[in-house]
């Protein structure tokens, strides 16, 4: 076999850079994401091929780029643990490219290169689809055009030129997209917006609650979900989120039974007082938990059931946006009777471990003399004695209970929950803890509640003879501003009067406030875009009992409309310009003389043979030759065109 030469002679130096330009506009939004050496490996391969191009040098051989890929393969696998899903798969797309670049010899091989490109944008989608992917889609998808067209430019053509084809072609395909996304019957279950697991510890929900091992949360300003109440919004103390319901501890984690369907939960709910309707709309979460203001009874969502516990749950993950309508009850009494197996279940702790918390619950509850007195002490305990409200607490270590109660004193929402449900059961009060989120900010430009990762929260339940299960937020006897202003208030405690301004300042929480509205409505009109919404829309365009079958005709008469008119559209840009005067009257001349000008003849070399097979004098054949000339390459082309016109007139 013959080898492949390795050398370039510096052919691709003029559109190399717009592809290495396309490929990093693609990469863009995936570098987060990415770990840092694929992204250096990547810099690193698209400067050593430009300087390779630049400086006529050979490309690496075979084997150094078998070698390399074998690294780089190795390398995301070790690095994630896996070669498929979005990371991983995004990962190598990326070193793909990088190392594709050290093969490109030919200008093919760029149009693989683009070809990367493109999937390499379309799979940033796989994450989410935020408000910026739209601007970002159409401009990165006119750097790869630009970059496409630049291989095959002229000498002649500008950047400038191709850059406004490129924008043109997109203008053409504009209308042909939006047909296609407002008539193609939609899916229920789409397959993109997966979400990205983080190593990081942020503040939200997990199906597991281990106070001792955390040693710090951090703020996370992210969106869990948004709330638009139909009628007036409860006060910040009622709006408690219910997520899942943690029943069983080891002494140190809380952990919840297997999602099982109980068809009986709803009815264990005793309703009073006015409803509160609202609608969700909850980002991915990869959990099965469907939120809902503390009490729900009624709700929307397909293929979702009520648990044991009275927490809502999806039949699958939540993998992509969803919204939802429901219905809910602050004021209920939830399980008046409970059975003795269910009492012992609520009430049991860890035979070993946190003996002084065990005591300590022991004493009081006999001080107490009732249950309701003595939750009275426990609360009084953690509001009157030195306990603080902090998001970095100190770690716990063995016996996390026993340290938390009588050494540390400083935690979060979860520190507070798990002691004080640990001192119930010890007590032998039937207590669970819950886990959701509390409170949310009303966004006053969409008229909406935005509740944040950050107000994810812990609380607990007890269970009292006469009012079943009875909830009480340890938290707020610690930190009554985490209830009353949310998670981000408690944070700041005051931070921004010492340094003499609101924190956030109000300009940037009027912008906060305007992007999170637009995000609102993008999620609502384009990313909610659903079988339901595109039914409703079908339906207000006339169509009548919209279906698969009705879209689909519509969606290819749409398209072949579409295409029919863009058609016409360049033909009109395209075809040839109207003669000039001068030549209209030249053609005029030709068919006087009763002779054919062939192709490729001069208006002289026509003149001369004019002369000799014609019968028309050689003066006139001569002046108008001379006068056509003159009007169209001539400096008086005007007086020269009104010669031609009277020599014309003339001929009989």
């Amino acid at each position: 076999m013959k080898a492949q030469p390795r050398g370039t002679d510096g052919s691709l130096l003029a559109s190399l850079p717009w592809t290495l330009g396309a490929l990093l506009v693609s990469l863009a939004p995936h570098v987060p994401y990415l770990a840092v050496w694929i992204t250096v490996a990547f810099i690193g391969c698209a400067v050593w091929r430009y300087i390779i191009e630049k400086q006529r040098r050979m490309l690496p051989s075979r084997w150094i780029r078998g070698g390399l890929a074998l690294l780089c393969f190795l390398g995301v696998f070790g690095t994630y643990s896996s070669i498929s899903g979005v990371g991983p798969g995004s990962a190598l797309l990326a070193i793909m490219a990088a190392l594709k670049l050290l093969e490109t010899r030919k200008r093919r091989d760029q149009f693989v290169l683009l070809f990367i490109s493109i999937f390499l944008v379309m799979s940033s989608l796989l994450r989410e689809q935020y408000l910026w992917s739209l601007p970002y889609l159409i401009g990165s998808t006119l750097i790869i055009l630009t970059a496409w067209l630049r291989m095959s430019a002229g000498e002649s053509e500008t950047a400038k030129q191709s850059f406004a084809t490129g924008g043109r072609l997109l203008m053409y395909a504009a209308p042909l997209a939006i047909v296609m996304w407002v008539f193609f019957p939609r899916l229920a279950s789409p397959f993109w917006a997966v979400p990205i697991d983080t190593s990081q510890a942020t503040s939200g929900l997990s199906d597991s609650m281990s106070p001792g091992d955390i040693s710090s949360l951090s703020m996370s300003d992210a969106v869990a979900f948004r709330v638009q109440f139909d009628g007036e919004i409860p006060a910040s103390r009622d709006l408690y989120w219910r997520g899942l319901v943690m029943t069983r501890f080891n002494g140190r984690t809380w952990t919840g039974s297997e999602l099982t369907i109980d068809r009986t939960a709803v009815d264990e709910i005793i309703e009073s007082g006015e409803p509160v309707s609202y609608e969700v709309t909850l980002e991915p979460t990869r959990q099965q938990w469907v939120l809902a203001l503390d009490l729900p009874k009624e709700w929307s969502l397909p293929r979702t059931f009520m648990g044991p516990q009275q927490q809502l749950a999806s039949v699958t993950p939540i993998e992509q946006r969803i919204s939802y309508r429901a219905t809910s009850y602050p004021d209920y009494i939830l399980q008046a009777d409970l059975s003795s197996l269910s009492r012992g279940w609520y009430t049991s702790v860890p035979d070993n471990g946190n003996a002084r918390s065990k005591e300590l619950a022991t004493q009081m509850r006999e001080a107490a003399g009732t249950d309701t007195a003595y939750i009275e002490a426990v609360l009084a305990k953690f509001h009157d004695e030195e306990y603080f409200y902090t998001l970095q607490p100190p770690a716990l270590g063995s016996n996390p209970v026993d340290r938390f109660l009588f050494e540390t004193r400083q935690g979060f929402c979860e520190h507070y929950a798990s002691a004080f449900a640990f001192m119930m059961r010890s007590a032998g009060i039937p207590t669970r803890v819950i886990l959701g989120y509390q409170g949310g900010e009303i966004n006053p430009m969409g008229g909406h509640m935005i509740v944040r990762q950050s107000d994810a929260h812990a609380w607990t339940e007890v269970w009292l003879e006469r009012y079943g299960w009875y909830r009480v937020d340890p938290t707020a006897a610690v930190a009554p501003e985490r209830i009353e202003f949310g998670a981000r208030g408690a944070a700041l405690d005051g931070i921004g009067a010492t340094w003499g301004f609101s924190a956030p300042s109000e300009l940037l929480q009027s912008l906060t406030m305007t992007w999170d509205a637009l995000n609102a409505k993008w999620n609502e009109w384009v990313l909610g875009y659903g079988p339901d919404t595109q039914d409703s829309f079908m339906e207000w365009l006339g169509m009548d009992d919209p279906n698969w079958r009705k879209m689909l005709l519509t969606l290819v008469g749409g398209v072949v409309g579409l295409i029919l008119a863009i058609s016409g559209l360049m033909m009109l840009r395209s075809r040839a310009p109207a003669k000039d005067r001068a030549a209209i009257l030249y053609a005029r001349f030709i068919r006087k003389t009763g002779l054919q000008q062939r192709t490729g003849e001069t208006p002289q070399g026509f003149a001369r043979r004019a002369a000799l097979e014609s019968e028309m004098s050689h003066h006139v054949v001569a002046s108008v030759t001379t006068n056509y000339l003159n009007a169209r390459y001539g400096p008086d082309a005007e007086y020269s065109l009104g010669k031609l016109r009277n020599s014309v007139a003339a001929i009989r």
